[in-house]
């Protein structure tokens, strides 16, 4: 610590930053701070560096969670700046996993917009639903591309109670038209999967549709909190 730099007791460090002292003295032990000094008597001395570290901290909280944000200042204490910034980068390709995903469940709902059931089953089709090509005629697929999609865990059509038939429900139906659109747009399957299960989850469409906005929305909020972590970490950095 410079000589010149102002002072700080644990107690002032915490009131600067609205935090408890214990709070203070954890943050160093887990390298969120840099090592304090210490006086004659054993006392921890702290300075600005470290009054702005804490802000840092505080700041990536909010995009990269408690996790990322103690293992970033962590690295840049043990002067990994390097580390530190592939922790960043790590968290930024997360995230835009996430819009990837958020994407594939809108194009999605593209293919279901006034469809979120298949057609009925016609009276030659039997009393539990239809059949694998018939559905793979109304889908617009071969029966082929149906098994594939059913040994990868996104389609689950039931059996036929003797036959063992495939039978296929309106939900079957209207996931296979999902998987088609998805696949048509170059998606893959560990891409297309929690759409079906977001969709399975909500029931229907529309409730699906209302909570991709909704993600979409948090998503927004978490972007703009990661560009102001980064910030406060540039500055840091300077």
């Amino acid at each position: 610590m410079s000589n010149r730099e102002r002072r700080l007791r644990t107690v002032d460090l915490a009131r600067a930053v609205g935090l408890s002292t214990q709070q203070v003295r954890n943050y160093e032990d887990a390298g969120v701070l840099p090592p304090a000094g210490r006086t004659d008597a054993g006392y921890r001395v702290f300075g600005e560096r470290h009054r702005d570290a804490l802000l840092t901290y505080r700041a990536l909280q909010p995009g990269y969670g408690a996790v990322t944000a103690t293992r970033v200042m962590r690295a840049v204490h043990a002067g990994d700046v390097a580390g530190a910034l592939a922790l960043v980068d790590a968290a930024h390709a997360a995230l835009h996993e996430e819009r990837v995903a958020l994407r594939a469940a809108g194009e999605a709902l593209e293919a279901l917009s006034g469809r979120d059931a298949a057609p009925p089953p016609r009276s030659g089709d039997g009393p539990h639903g239809l059949r694998i090509g018939e559905v793979a005629a109304l889908v617009g697929v071969r029966t082929s591309a149906l098994r594939v999609w059913e040994a990868a865990g996104l389609l689950v059509p039931g059996r036929e109670h003797g036959t063992g038939y495939r039978v296929y429900g309106p939900a079957d139906v209207r996931d296979a038209r999902v998987v088609r659109t998805l696949r048509r747009s170059h998606h893959l399957f560990e891409q297309i999967r929690p759409v079906l299960e977001d969709l399975r989850r909500a029931g229907s469409g529309a409730a699906l549709r209302a909570a991709v906005e909704a993600r979409g929305r948090a998503l927004t909020v978490r972007t703009r909190s990661m560009l102001a972590g980064a910030a406060a970490l540039h500055a840091y950095l300077e």
